[in-house]
């Protein structure tokens, strides 16, 4: 596997508290009271995550630029069902895997080069924490397009920021830029992404693997709606996500080439218990997977990271069509209690420790 690192000498040399300074030369609506972070993200999960109907959709969809829906591939365009028996077979294999693990988890999966879509079970919502990520990137490069200019220097580097190092407050102000819940909320449906729910903050964003997976498909399809240089803009910055956060859909991609974003949080909706994801592309023996893999309520980091990583390896093993069964690539699992958190990260010159993971998701 190959996500390509980030030296001290080439980081941005940006600290956590420079993202307002930065974003202070944006034009964007001023944050309304108690729009703090991440305060606000904090009473959001103690108040609950029960679903959310989408909010203010018609009002958005009328007031957006539209985008050409022949810039958004159809769901259909393309589709090759996985074999009914194999769909079985792996349906069995993650339900009897997952059956023994803690708290619950759902994957989506579209193999470019074959057509394949496969998803396991893909009803109730998950939180996003810092996957939530990917979809303010999304909805960052449309407005630009929209607006009919290239990202500023300041855009640039703090989508950098929020990519590369998971910055909560370089997120909390492109949010805030593209318009929060109504201008996330409306870039969704305008791209038919009609299973994700954003919030006022973002991290408690709800969606489904399946729309993580067409969030991907999105931002890096050359016949979707972003244009060539935002496309090369986005998989750089996954591509190069800091070492310590190169967990996850990246398990699964051996020597092939990967980029990524996870995200992590103990949630107060769940009693502290652990919500952990990871999406991504990864290119591997000659497949272009797009992967979403969501869990909570683990009781630990470490365990829920093992989780994700073990239905990732499951999943592309089986989409590949080698011969290996996919049972196989689950390997023994520790006793929950003895697994092993993630080590928090040393710091990189000013910039706080970049996965010390209660304010870092």
């Amino acid at each position: 596997m190959r996500v390509r690192g980030i030296s001290l000498i080439a980081a941005l040399a940006v600290t956590v508290s420079a993202c307002a300074d930065v974003a202070a030369g944006m034009s964007r609506a001023a944050p309304g009271p108690g729009s703090a972070f991440p305060a606000v993200a904090d009473a959001a999960l103690q108040a609950g995550t029960g679903y959310e109907p989408p909010m203010g959709t018609v009002l958005v969809l009328s007031l957006e630029p539209a985008i050409p829906l022949e810039a958004v591939a159809s769901e259909a365009a393309g589709r090759e069902p996985l074999p009914e028996e194999r769909r079985r077979r792996l349906d069995r294999t993650l339900k009897r895997y997952l059956g023994e693990r803690p708290g619950r988890a759902s994957v989506a999966v579209y193999d470019r080069s074959t057509g394949t879509r496969y998803v396991y079970p893909d009803r109730e919502p998950f939180l996003l924490a810092s996957v939530a990520k990917v979809d303010i990137l999304l909805a960052l490069v449309l407005k630009t397009q929209d607006a009919g200019r290239r990202l500023t220097q300041d855009e640039r580097q703090l989508a950098a920021r929020m990519i590369r190092y998971s910055d909560n407050d370089c997120a909390h102000e492109l949010y805030q830029a593209v318009g929060g819940v109504q201008g996330m909320t409306g870039m969704l449906r305008r791209l038919r992404i009609r299973h994700t729910w954003p919030r006022s903050s973002w991290g408690t964003t709800l969606s489904r693997p399946a729309d993580q997976v067409k969030v991907l498909d999105r931002l890096t399809d050359p016949d979707g709606p972003v244009n060539a240089a935002n496309r090369r803009f986005v998989l750089g910055l996954m591509s190069t996500v800091t070492r310590d956060q190169a967990w996850g859909v990246s398990a699964a991609a051996g020597d092939g080439e990967v980029a990524l974003k996870n995200g992590w949080l103990p949630a107060s909706a769940h009693g502290g218990l652990w919500t952990v994801n990871s999406v991504g592309r990864l290119q591997t023996g000659g497949h272009d997977f797009l992967l979403a893999v969501l869990s909570e309520r683990s009781p630990a980091m470490g365990t829920g990271v093992e989780t994700v990583e073990d239905v990732s390896r499951v999943v592309v093993k089986a989409l590949s069509r080698e011969e290996a069964p996919a049972a196989a690539l689950i390997k023994a699992s520790a006793p929950v209690k003895a697994a092993v958190p993630v080590k928090a990260a040393a710091p990189v010159k000013a910039v706080a420790p970049v996965n010390q993971a209660p304010p870092r998701w």
